[in-house]
């Protein structure tokens, strides 16, 4: 039996898993890190405290494992996306706090790039909205307010990356600067029909391309380990962003599959094949991974408020003690009584893209009781991911089966048949539930021959529980229609 180390470094922990080449998890080993807040909107990580987490993770799960370096045959990375770190190339120490994917402070940019027109053409190369999500104007930003840095990028001596290449780096003893093509789509800079870095985006944003790293395939060997504190010489085999390492945990891996990872929001990725395809409905385009010359890609769309309205029960309203209450809560009524809550706290995301909609609640009675609540909640991430899927089904043209999904709100039931009924397809939920860091180990395992290729793998990882859609259709019909005359009560409502 082979042994592979996934890395897993989120945007509040950082997690080691060791899993068997059947895909079965060993041992783990988790810790958080401090989130910094600067200034309102700001979000910042200490690019030293991630690595110094992700050490010592992977050392204890290694330990508990009781595996010595021989014993893995090699070692993935996943990590959250779009978060930037620039580092002086010979001391190896960032130049700054990293700044998070949540960060907001380059909005204003964004906003002149749009007013200047440039929006077409970098939606056009990378498949991505003009936003302060991405990772371009984030570096941009570090360029120009850090003192001395963009001299030391006209030097050479500077490094760009997002969170996998910062790791890779540190891994190798500063031997390898590269990252995968699923995190270079998330930038704003790389070409996803030319799979390598714009030169005209980089001069429209001022970012000097020797700072950029090699971009290599999602799965291949980068490097080998080379630091104080892990076995020397494993093999460093595949890299992904977290939702696309996802997409490949769930092993989605032909066009029309379609995973969901239910977390404080939702993401929602469909493979769409070595084709990309251009979303008619404000959806992302992304790279999923390249792996053997051939890349795959995904259509991506975001809900930003799904969990969170569990949590909002929870410490808003007080409806519920602990968020784990909320199925019982639901479980206490047949159905809303009428009752629909749009969760749009910030606004709504894909495919709306509205950001002056706020929360809504509507059709209450006299007979409302908090269960019609709590299941109205329950329910409004379930339509919001059933808009999500009708967009993919409209772009692609291509049938979906079945969605298979992942993450801490798959522990509900209610949630996980209501979604079945509202999609019309099965919704399977798996029984690893750690398909994020799964994703990573297959690619590092692919890459060192534990599988001769993808089909090797399998055509899916073992499934705990298959949800079939069970409510009569005409009843889903008027559910439907009520939600998206909800939806549209939530719109502009702050747009004065």
């Amino acid at each position: 039996m082979a042994f592979l180390l996934a890395l897993d470094q989120g945007t509040t922990s950082s997690r080691a898993i060791v899993f068997s080449d059947t895909g079965t998890p060993v041992a783990s080993a988790q810790r958080e890190f401090e989130q910094i807040y600067p200034r309102p909107g700001w979000v910042e990580h200490d690019p030293c405290r991630i690595w110094e987490t992700q050490i010592d993770v992977a050392a204890q799960a290694l330990k508990e494992a009781g595996l010595a370096g021989s014993g893995v045959a090699a070692l993935g990375i996943t990590n959250q996306r779009e978060t930037t770190v620039l580092w002086d190339r010979v001391t190896g120490r960032s130049v700054g706090n990293a700044i998070v994917w949540q960060d907001r402070r380059t909005t204003e940019a964004c906003e002149r790039l749009k007013a200047q027109g440039h929006g077409p053409l970098i939606r056009k190369k990378t498949g991505l909205v003009v936003d302060a999500y991405f990772s371009g104007t984030k570096a941009a930003w570090i360029l120009d307010h850090v003192p001395g840095v963009r001299r030391m990028a006209e030097d050479g001596r500077l490094a760009f990356g997002t969170i996998d290449s910062w790791l890779i780096w540190n891994l190798t003893g500063g031997k390898c600067h590269v990252t995968d093509p699923s995190n270079a789509s998330r930038t704003m800079l790389y070409n996803i029909h030319t799979g390598d870095w714009d030169d005209e985006l980089l001069r429209l944003l001022g970012i000097p391309r020797a700072v950029l790293p090699e971009v290599r395939a999602s799965s291949e060997v980068y490097g080998l380990t080379d630091v104080p504190g892990l076995p020397a010489g494993i093999p460093i085999g595949g890299a992904a962003g977290d939702q696309q390492a996802a997409l490949f945990g769930q092993l989605c891996t032909e066009p029309g599959m379609v995973k969901n990872t239910y977390g404080t929001g939702c993401f929602m990725l469909m493979n769409t094949g070595t084709s990309p395809v251009v979303s008619a409905n404000n959806l992302l385009t992304t790279v999923a991974w390249r792996i053997g010359g051939r890349t795959h890609y995904a259509l991506e769309g975001s809900v930003f408020i799904a969990g969170a309205v569990v949590q909002w029960l929870r410490d808003g309203l007080g409806i519920i003690a602990a968020s784990a209450d909320v199925e019982g809560l639901a479980g206490q009524v047949a159905d809303t009584g009428g009752v629909y809550l749009v969760p749009a706290f910030a606004g709504l995301g894909a495919p709306q893209w509205d950001p002056y909609a706020r929360g809504t609640i509507v059709g209450i009675t006299r007979g409302t009781k908090a269960a019609h609540i709590a299941r109205a909640a329950l329910e409004s991430i379930a339509y919001q991911s059933m808009d999500l899927l009708d967009c993919m089904r409209s772009d692609s043209g291509i049938a979906i089966g079945e969605m298979r999904v992942d993450g801490g709100a798959t522990v509900n039931d209610t949630l996980m048949q209501f979604q079945a009924d509202v999609l019309g397809i099965p919704v399977l939920r798996p029984t690893v539930r750690e398909t994020t860091a799964l994703g990573a180990a297959y690619l590092a395992g692919l890459a060192v021959g534990l599988w001769k290729g993808v089909a090797e793998i399998g055509e899916g990882i073992p499934v705990e529980r298959r949800f079939m859609p069970a409510m009569d259709r005409g009843c889903v019909d008027r559910l439907i229609r009520g939600w998206k005359r909800a939806l549209e009560r939530s719109r502009a409502w702050a747009e004065d």
